[in-house]
């Protein structure tokens, strides 16, 4: 990893606001690649993730972690669409997200909305601690083709089976693919949800819509 690179990622996990926010613009207007600064921004968010998890991070450093990545990544998103024509008028399909109820967590959920927003996709993001009913109302009011189920804590798992029972309950299960991700999902996880698949990152939430619907 470049010097630059290691100092943006410990800027963001040490919370120094203003030297993250000026590292990432500096190597924005340098020509790096975006979407590099976007993952060293994840990276980063791990970092943030696992002190949260040891106790050493409170609610007041996730959310500042997340204005960070937001205004990150306001400057790299019109690179990213010049670079590649993403975000282009024509959508490649409906992706609904969401993090499950009991949930608060939003820095994952965030990253993949813009990314697959960047990668032309129609987003809705209907926040955090999302009651079961309001996933039912929403699928059946947006009509999208993926649901991504966001969740941190392990508490969040049973949420996503529950949540996933309940589309299968209204007869919607079968029209749409399921996702799963955040914090320690796996496979057993996603079995024991019935989830379609899981991701471990942003790109890989991409990746399976790519598969599913196109893009």
């Amino acid at each position: 990893m470049k010097e630059n690179e290691q100092r943006l990622l410990d800027a963001i996990a040490d919370m120094r606001e203003d030297e993250a926010l000026e590292l990432a613009k500096s190597m924005l207007d340098a020509a790096d690649d975006p979407l590099r600064v976007l993952e060293l921004c994840r990276m980063a968010m791990e970092k943030v993730g696992k002190r949260f998890q040891d106790g050493e991070y409170f609610l007041p450093e996730l959310i500042l972690a997340g204005e960070m990545l937001e205004r990150i990544g306001e400057m790299a998103k019109p690179l990213i669409q010049a670079g590649g024509g993403a975000g282009a008028a024509k959508k490649h399909g409906r992706v609904l997200i969401g993090t499950v109820h009991g949930d608060l967590h939003d820095i994952g959920k965030n990253i993949v909305t813009f990314m697959l927003d960047i990668n032309g996709y129609e987003v809705k993001d209907i926040g955090i601690d999302v009651p079961v009913e309001r996933f039912v109302e929403e699928i059946r009011a947006f009509q999208p083709s993926v649901v991504g189920l966001s969740g941190f804590l392990t508490l969040a798992f049973d949420s996503m089976k529950e949540t996933i029972d309940a589309i299968a309950r209204a007869g919607m299960r079968d029209k749409m693919k399921i996702m799963i991700g955040g914090g320690q999902v796996d496979e057993t996880v996603r079995a024991y949800t019935g989830a379609d698949a899981y991701g471990n990152n942003a790109m890989a939430a991409v990746t399976l819509c790519r598969g599913w619907i196109g893009g």
